[in-house]
């Protein structure tokens, strides 16, 4: 049976041996890709384009007018702290489970 020091000897050289065999490989494969460029006239840029980051530019056709944001009137209101509640997202603490002790009366 081998000792660890002959293993790690062997596994070193198979290392090597891996790094000479690739580097010979890759140098054989980027003659053919240079010879297929060349051939149908490619570029750098037509094989890998540019990534462009961030969001896409705007389109070209012309968008709609964006809605202004109107506040709601309040439906709610605390009468200790005068604060006032639209009826819409999370409800407020003051306001409890029964809420019609804080409705505001319609005009």
């Amino acid at each position: 049976m081998a000792t660890y020091k002959q293993l790690l000897a062997e596994k070193e050289k198979l290392e090597a041996q891996l790094v000479e065999v690739r580097a010979t490989e890759v140098a054989g494969v980027i003659e053919q890709i240079q010879a297929l460029m060349m051939q149908y006239e490619l570029t750098a840029e037509d094989i890998a384009p540019k990534r462009r980051r961030g969001r896409p530019a705007a389109s070209a056709a012309p968008k709609a007018p964006a809605k202004s944001k109107t506040s709601l009137p309040p439906k709610y209101q605390d009468p200790k702290t005068g604060a006032t509640w639209t009826g819409r997202g999370r409800a407020p603490a003051w306001l409890g489970k029964n809420r019609d002790k804080f409705l505001i009366a319609e005009a």
